[in-house]
């Protein structure tokens, strides 16, 4: 047996001489179009070749600005081979904020895959002076990208260097060499935190970082193998698709199959038909949320079935979370709903699914429950970008709704791997967490103290079986003006359970009581309201009609009686259009950016507040 990897560099050589299945596939025409080991590691050689040749060392940052196909991928071992840190853009990302990243990096080339993500730079390339090149993925570069023009911008297509590459064929075991030459302790990537306020830092990820936590979690998952097949869809540049659903699964030798996009992933389960899915709650909710639609649109037999599966799966899940088999009557009846609904159900995610990951941010309960007692398990993790990011993740038979798991290790040379600090803040101490800031040494110092330990700004505490929950963000906490604390996110998620609410961001901070803004699910809502024959025509005229709102406010007084008074939402303000990640409101992991939301909603937010309210004391 192989010995273990301990850098990316290593992983990927070991993954190529074991792969047996196609290592990575895109979708060209409506079909599948799988690239062999042997083949991505031909491109990965051609390029770090082709970067060699043209002055690109170890220590110099590469930036790639793409969405996830397998130049991506590529790109990224070429860099892990070569010593050369790969600096990760959103391709989300509007061209100033993409031009912070590349300039406090001091990125020397750039990989774009398209001319539109190849604009932003270009845009913003006379305020990049440590930017010599840029590399077009697809599409031919512009005019002025050639040598010799004035004021230029130089531009070469993925395919010359890859030409480059391959003509240095007798090179090749200078590659390997280089793959050799990487140490655990070499800086891997700069991963810039996407955050909710102020300038974005570069977490400093090693090869040993991301390597300790891509074999990590793979030792606590179900048993994966070449004859598994995985759906990549999350962006590349978020921490955990780039641990879980790409290291950990490439060293697995797991097909990875690439999603067109985000939108496009209900078509693409069906023709990729994966087993593993990473996710994040947000993609869970919506195929949540639709098969709820579909199923309270359809006849009453329809919905009566569904209600009484969904009942059974209730029942069940107990059972399954604790990795054991329901019996007598529960047994037939369980039987029976798989049969009628929950197979059913299982197909529209390509029928082979065996189980999902979630990570990213808390997931509510309620909806692992409902994918558990489908058959469609969900092991939900938990870890930042600065801890490469998994520190804790749910295992097969020790599986607790509203809990992350439990870490990945119990001590690190001789401490605990995780434990919880006086003030209840999560912090972490092992290989998984990151060198630092790039080029911030006081934030670096805030973030590690003198142990070593990392402080998640979570707040969590653990079980008698070692199991972690996470409470809210330390400095997410609501404090309301008569000194009150309000842990937000376990009211939204909540809120969010009602099958008439899609978003929810709670309010009250240095107020005097809790509002909340609410995104309702209109295709839910539609339905009621028509029933109701209630006229409108937008979904801005359906939000203002009084019915609408009391039939909402009634929803969450639901929610209301399980909170303490202080806790309790005396107000709403209900939006017509979803909270996005184009609108600034989203991290790219779909987390609320609670401060852009205060600052876009202002004047709807105070007008909850302008008046005074009976009753509404903290």
């Amino acid at each position: 047996m192989a010995q273990a990897p301990d850098t990316i560099a290593k992983l990927f050589f070991q993954a190529c001489e074991q792969g047996k299945a196609d290592a990575l596939a895109f979708k060209k025409d409506g079909t599948y179009v799988g690239i062999s080991h042997a083949d991505v590691r031909r491109s990965v050689e051609n390029l770090a070749l082709a970067l060699d040749a043209r002055g690109i060392k170890a220590g110099d940052r590469v930036a790639i600005l793409a969405e996830n196909r397998p130049e991506w991928a590529i790109s990224d071992y070429a860099c892990a081979v070569l010593g050369a840190p790969l600096v990760t853009i959103y391709s989300t990302l509007i061209a100033s904020q993409a031009a912070y990243i590349l300039k406090d990096s001091g990125a020397r080339w750039v990989i774009c895959s398209t001319l539109e993500q190849l604009q932003k730079v270009r845009e913003q390339w006379k305020d990049l002076p440590n930017l010599e090149l840029a590399v077009l993925m697809e599409g031919e570069p512009p005019a002025d990208s050639s040598p010799g023009t004035p004021s230029r911008r130089p531009t070469v297509t993925w395919k010359r260097l890859q030409a480059e590459g391959e003509a240095r064929t007798p090179e090749r075991p200078k590659v390997r060499a280089w793959a050799e030459a990487r140490k655990p302790d070499d800086a891997l990537t700069l991963i810039y935190t996407s955050g909710t306020t102020g300038d974005p830092k570069g977490a400093v990820l090693t090869h040993g970082n991301l390597t300790s936590n891509a074999l990590g979690a793979l030792a606590v998952l179900p048993s994966l193998g070449p004859h598994d097949r995985a759906l990549s869809f999350l962006p590349l540049t978020h921490i955990f698709e780039r641990m879980a659903g790409h290291y950990a699964l490439f060293h697995a030798g797991i097909s990875i199959y690439y999603a067109q996009s985000v939108n496009t992933v209900a078509d693409d389960l069906l023709t990729a038909q994966p087993t593993v899915l990473c996710s994040v709650p947000r993609i869970y909710e919506k195929i949540y949320a639709r098969i709820e639609e579909s199923v309270d649109a359809g006849p009453k037999l329809k919905r009566t079935i569904f209600r009484w599966a969904t009942g059974v799966g209730r029942e069940i899940a107990p059972y399954l979370y604790e990795g054991r088999e329901p019996k007598g009557f529960l047994a037939f009846k369980a039987k029976w709903a798989d049969k009628l609904v929950f197979s059913k159900i299982r197909q529209r995610t390509g029928g082979r699914l065996r189980f999902a990951v979630s990570g990213g941010a808390p997931l509510s309960p309620a909806i692992m429950e409902f994918f558990w007692s489908i058959g469609l398990p969900i092991l939900e993790g938990y870890g930042l970008t600065e801890t490469s990011p998994v520190i804790t993740v749910n295992r097969l038979g020790l599986v607790k709704p509203g809990s992350v798991g439990t870490p990945l290790y119990d001590l690190w040379d001789g401490k605990p791997f995780v434990k919880i600090a006086e003030d209840g803040e999560i912090i972490c101490r092992g290989p998984n967490v990151m060198q630092g800031y790039w080029n911030n040494p006081t934030a670096t110092a805030e973030a590690i103290d003198a142990e070593g330990y990392f402080h998640t700004g979570d707040i969590g505490s653990f079980d008698e079986k070692g199991r972690l929950s996470i409470t809210d963000r330390k400095k997410e906490l609501l404090v309301t003006s008569g000194g009150k604390k309000v842990a937000p996110q376990p009211i939204e998620n909540e809120l969010k359970d009602d099958k008439y609410i899609a978003q929810a961001v709670l309010i009250g901070d240095q107020r005097n009581f809790i509002s909340a803004l609410l995104v309702p699910n209109f295709a839910a809502l539609e339905r009621w309201a028509g029933f109701k024959k209630l006229a409108w025509k937008t979904h801005g005229e359906l939000v203002a009609l009084p019915l609408v709102h009391a039939k909402l406010m009634s929803r969450v007084e639901k929610i209301n009686e399980g909170l303490s008074n202080y806790e309790r939402i005396k107000k709403i303000a209900l939006l017509d259009h979803e909270l996005t990640l184009e609108s600034g409101a989203l991290t790219p992991s779909l987390k609320i950016k609670r401060r852009v939301v205060s600052q876009i909603y202002k004047d709807v937010i105070e007008s909850l507040y302008s008046e005074h309210l009976e009753g509404a004391r903290p």
